[in-house]
């Protein structure tokens, strides 16, 4: 019988609760009957859910959050979608360049972007900082993860579906709505979810980028010097880390569902 508590598992778990540990304080302190984050707990209670929905800067930065994370991850999954397309469809010269270049975001730190798109927005374009120059910038660093879900969705299918629907004289667009599309849409959704995933928890360039109107991380960010305000905030906290594992956990249902499908049944 092989040991199962081998090294290696031991420091995989030990990982896991270096890793994972502190998020699962969160949710344990939300329901701390007591202003500091400090064991021993003195109580369980729910008051400091009502503390969060009766902050009205958190909601209103809450809701700023929500709508650029939405509007970033469709205008990103619409750009990314095409682009996929784009490079696994055709073999173009400098299709290794392009990609290179759409991957940039996710090599080069973000404080670089933040600053650069802050330069260009006041400097060059005269562009008042906003929750428009936020979505710009959310839109440029979702691209990247919206393309690498949608060219493995679009290189797993059977490309003779679409060859065939233009041999029957379908025009380009009618084949991309009628064949790739539903094909695709497993990775689309996917795609919606990761990139509305990565806009709603993004700091840096918000930091940079957001004028008067912040977004949630970086309102979270501001009220850290206030101790009064961190039950209310680890509340908030919880709500998000049960409401972006489900949300992780869709997105890899999503996928899994798009690879099975190309797997062909037995005969």
């Amino acid at each position: 019988m092989r040991n199962t508590f081998s090294p290696l598992t031991v420091y995989a778990a030990l990982f896991m609760i270096f890793l994972y540990g502190p998020v699962l304080m969160i949710p344990l302190f939300s329901f701390n009957d007591s202003l500091f984050t400090t064991f021993p707990l003195k109580g369980f209670t729910f008051k400091h859910y009502g503390t969060m929905a009766a902050n009205t800067g958190m909601l209103n930065a809450l809701r700023n959050s929500i709508v650029v994370a939405v509007c970033s991850s469709i205008i990103a999954t619409a750009i990314g979608l095409l682009a996929a397309i784009a490079l696994t469809r055709n073999r173009l010269p400098g299709n290794a360049i392009i990609l290179a270049a759409f991957s940039l975001p996710l090599i080069v730190p973000s404080i670089v972007f933040g600053v650069a798109i802050l330069i260009i927005m006041l400097k060059f374009l005269g562009i008042a900082l906003s929750l428009w120059t936020v979505g710009a910038a959310h839109v440029f660093i979702c691209i990247p993860f919206s393309m690498t879900v949608l060219m493995s969705r679009l290189e797993g299918f059977d490309k003779s579906l679409e060859e065939a629907s233009r041999d029957l004289g379908e025009n380009a667009w009618m084949t991309f709505y009628r064949v790739t599309l539903p094909l695709a849409l497993p990775g689309v959704i996917s795609s919606l979810l990761l990139c509305f995933i990565t806009s709603f928890d993004e700091f840096v360039l918000a930091f940079f980028l957001a004028g008067t109107d912040p977004t949630l991380p970086v309102y979270l960010f501001g009220q850290l010097r206030f101790p009064n305000k961190l039950p209310g905030m680890l509340a908030l906290g919880t709500s998000i880390l049960m409401l972006s594992t489900m949300l992780v956990l869709l997105a890899e249902f999503f996928r899994k569902r798009g690879v099975q499908a190309n797997v062909p049944g037995d005969a």
